[in-house]
């Protein structure tokens, strides 16, 4: 088993629909332009209210993933 090396990044999901609509939004996004995700952790939750009525959902989250091993 060899050791691990995970870097941090911060995201930012929203959605219209739901909490963990907005968690999917943002791993799919990062999954677009980073390789070897493996975890998340949510950080923030907050909503936009609008004439009394949730609008939407916003999520802040940390994602992270192993870094390449560098062998060609």
């Amino acid at each position: 088993m060899s050791d691990h090396v995970y870097k941090m990044v911060e995201l930012v999901g929203s959605s219209e629909t739901s909490i963990e609509d907005a968690i999917q939004t943002a791993i799919r996004r990062a999954g677009q332009t980073l390789r070897n995700l493996h975890w998340f952790e949510v950080v923030q939750t907050r909503g936009h209210i609008e004439n009394g009525e949730v609008r939407h959902y916003q999520v802040v989250l940390k994602a992270g993933f192993t870094l390449d091993d560098g062998a060609a």
